[in-house]
């Protein structure tokens, strides 16, 4: 008989969707707590690799209810809009990375879910300068 997993594993990677390739370089902590009043408690941090990829998360201590993973975007979003903008014509100056004078929408984004013993949960986080999606992946 083999031994039940008594905890959760978590990854994730992040699409730029604006760009069609992932988003390298983007800092994620995880965080943890058990039962929805409690407090969170931070389990670290990673970076997304070449491919978007955050494959080396600590997994939640026994008894976790929730994870949230806090992607601090806006660093990789000021590297692309400048990339862009040198990329751009004049011409369009009403396309949104020219409206708001280079400022970014969402410079953190946070996505909280529950989580049971014994599942892997992959949340890939889609993004772009001015909107961004997640789900439970595989």
């Amino acid at each position: 008989m083999s031994a039940r997993t008594t905890t959760a594993s978590v990854s994730t990677h992040i699409l730029d969707t604006s760009a069609g390739r992932p988003a390298a370089g983007v800092t994620v902590r995880i965080l943890a707590r058990v039962g929805r009043d409690a407090d969170w408690q931070p389990l670290g941090g990673s970076a997304t690799d070449a491919d978007g990829r955050c494959r080396d998360f600590p997994a939640p201590p026994e008894g976790t209810t929730h994870v949230r993973l806090d992607f601090a975007v806006e660093a990789y979003l000021e590297r692309s809009e400048s990339q862009s903008a040198k990329n751009q014509a004049d011409a369009q100056q009403d396309a949104p990375a020219n409206r708001d004078g280079g400022a970014v929408f969402f410079p953190e984004v946070s996505v909280t879910f529950a989580v049971a013993p014994g599942e892997h949960y992959h949340v890939p986080l889609l993004l772009s300068p001015f909107g961004y999606s997640v789900y439970r992946g595989s």
